[in-house]
């Protein structure tokens, strides 16, 4: 029997970038972090478990180290828009929330999703090794609950992903795929900053 021609129909895809001279850039970040942690060191509670979760940046300040992160992003996401295939002229296409999230040894986040947004993304500030695996899982529940064995894992049936990341990785994907990231294993902290992007009407 000839093999057959697979066609494959929707996609769950995360882009993946890696920003220019990010090293500077995330020194910077990291200081306004801390700073923001200092200053509120309880923080909020979401999928963090353990860790620290900061309320929403301020972004409107100009020239300020969140500022300028935002604008440096909105170029990835308009790539992600072009990609996908979406219109993008007259459309005010802009970052919804930010917020940082501080991860020490033993902290994770729970499997959750971002409504109410076209787009997500997580930006790595500080990612040690052996920090934690970004994973995502399958968001087609019917696939996820109702399959036979599994003899060898392939693209057809992979219902868990996960996803090695480093310091200066973007990560941008779907408000509404499900995602996790396990738990920090190093000795040092993690320091992801992540967003929600929509189109204000």
């Amino acid at each position: 029997m000839n093999e057959p021609e697979i066609l494959k129909f929707f996609p769950e895809p995360v882009f993946k970038y890696k920003l220019e001279d990010f090293k500077s850039l995330n020194k910077e970040l990291s200081e306004y972090i801390y700073k923001l942690q200092a200053e509120d060191k309880d923080g909020i509670e979401k999928s963090n478990k353990g860790g620290w979760h900061s309320s929403n940046f301020e972004l409107t300040v100009k020239s300020s180290v969140q500022n300028r992160f935002a604008i440096i992003v909105q170029k990835y996401i308009l790539k992600v828009f072009h990609n996908n295939g979406w219109k993008t002229e007259n459309k005010n296409i802009r970052i919804k929330a930010m917020w940082a999230i501080i991860n020490k040894n033993g902290d994770f986040n729970i499997l959750h999703t971002h409504p109410n947004c076209y787009l997500s993304a997580a930006y790595y500030v500080k990612a040690p090794e052996k920090c934690g695996k970004f994973q995502i899982e399958n968001p087609n529940i019917a696939k996820r609950n109702f399959y036979p064995e599994i003899k060898r894992k392939n693209e057809l049936n992979l219902n868990v992903a996960g996803i090695e990341i480093e310091e200066g990785d973007l990560l941008i994907f779907p408000g509404y795929l499900p995602h996790k990231v396990s738990t920090n294993e190093s000795n040092e902290d993690r320091i992801v900053i992540s967003f929600n992007v929509d189109i204000k009407e």
